[in-house]
């Protein structure tokens, strides 16, 4: 058994924090201790974001670079950085001023052997999102599984199954349906306040960004100490290094990503399928495809693109970096749009409604990651479960295919293949280089 079910079966029994080592603000039992897998970019941002929650401990942090430039606007980062700021964070609660409880690690699995970690926070590649997640349902972890959930369409499908199986809580970073505006958008459409609902708009952005400053750097270089570069590969196929390739530029190669298509795809499409209540369906058929590719060295995503997601109910889903940035709904009677920050709508009275209580209301959560430590000791669904988040993201890899296939595609939402195209249905999958396997 792991120390938290221990203790919640064995009662009266109260065990200081201290006793284990831990803060004292939260009682053992309902402590839930964590593991960050993967510690560059958005890793980071979520870790902080669990360190400020007194009912959370990270006890282990891990990431197959030890140290380096190349992250955000050229950031620092990898799990020393990580560990010293974890440690840090703890030290300035204790009398002497010095904390040594987290550890680092390089391979991923060492934290999943671990018994007495509860949960995990998976923030890596998205080439490297399917296999550990998968493992981490198997060896009992509760998982905050950063977006986009999956790189192919049957990667999300063995994901999501497994996370089932193992009846584990998994909330995708898919962090918008914990922000009102979003949710208030999505009652609007949901009860009907628009009229009826005939077509979406999702605005994302386009290009390949150079966000680590790395961009000029993608010839083969030596690979530097302190990175595992094979690791850092993985499934993907084998490929020489060089900087550009890696850390936050990774998402502008189509072996490890999707680019913008997908990167954006677990937000505004995920608001979506929300607001149309089709999170656990999708669209039958991609159409009217258009893409820019970048034609750079290692750099090949979508720089520009539109395509057509229609569902059963012919409501037309508009994918494209030429709309307005965000999400329009767009009803006989009116429409809203939100975005960050924003939300409008016409009529403007729309912007007063509140659902009265036989109304459709969405699953209320202000803050997503206490939502998922909320969800943990509860074991209740959380506000962005992974089937939603496959769902959502299903739709990004459609368009992708559609794109490069360069046609129109006919999709069944029930059985995840196209229809009669047996070309697309090969790229529902990818192979994984040796030795590792789904």
């Amino acid at each position: 058994m792991r120390r938290r079910d221990l203790l919640k079966t064995t009662a009266p029994l109260f065990v200081p924090g201290s006793a284990l080592g831990l803060q004292d603000k939260v009682s053992a039992s309902r402590r839930v201790t964590l593991g960050v897998i993967g510690t560059g970019n958005q890793g980071i941002g979520d870790m902080k974001n669990f360190l400020r929650d007194e009912r959370v401990q990270v006890v282990a942090v891990c990431d197959v670079n030890r140290q380096s430039p190349g992250y955000w606007d050229g950031a620092i980062a990898g799990r020393e950085p990580a560990r010293n700021y974890v440690e840090w964070h703890y030290a300035r609660d204790k009398r002497s001023g010095v904390y040594k409880g987290c550890a680092a690690y390089e391979d991923y699995r060492d934290v999943l052997r671990r018994p007495d970690i509860d949960a995990v926070l998976i923030a890596l590649p998205d080439h490297w999102h399917s296999i550990p997640v998968i493992q981490a349902a198997r060896a009992g972890k509760d998982i905050y599984g950063e977006k986009p959930l999956s790189l192919t369409i049957a990667e999300g499908r063995a994901m999501s199954d497994a996370v089932r199986q193992h009846q584990r809580i998994f909330q995708c970073g898919s962090q918008q349906r914990s922000d009102v505006r979003f949710r208030k958008a999505c009652e609007i459409v949901r009860n009907g306040r628009i009229g009826k609902l005939h077509t979406v708009l999702c605005g994302l952005p386009g290009g390949t960004p150079d966000f680590g400053r790395t961009g000029d750097r993608q010839d083969p270089e030596p690979v530097p100490e302190g990175f595992n570069y094979d690791m850092w590969l993985g499934p993907a196929p084998e490929a020489p290094y060089a900087p550009g390739r890696c850390h936050v530029n990774f998402r502008w190669n189509l072996d490890y990503s999707g680019g913008q298509i997908t990167d954006w795809g677990g937000h505004h499409p995920d608001i979506a399928q929300w607001g149309m209540g089709t999170e656990l369906t999708g669209p039958i058929a991609i159409r009217n495809g258009q893409a820019t590719w970048a034609k750079e060295k290692i750099w090949n995503t979508a720089t520009d693109f539109h395509f057509e997601a229609i569902y059963a109910s012919g409501v037309k889903l508009i994918y494209s970096s030429r709309v307005r940035g965000g999400v329009t709904f767009q009803g006989s009677d009116g429409w809203v749009w939100v975005n960050r920050g924003a939300i409008e709508a016409s009529p403007l009275s729309l912007l007063d409604y509140e659902p009265a209580e036989n109304e459709v209301r969405l699953y209320r959560s202000a803050n997503h990651s206490r939502n998922f430590i909320d969800c943990v000791l509860s074991r209740q669904e959380p506000v962005a479960p992974i089937e939603h988040a496959h769902r959502s993201i299903t739709i990004a890899h459609l368009g992708n295919i559609s794109l490069r296939l360069g046609r129109d595609v006919r999709w069944d939402p029930q059985a995840e293949r196209f229809r009669n195209d047996e070309k697309a249905n090969e790229m529902l999958s990818r192979p994984m280089r040796k030795p590792w396997t789904l």
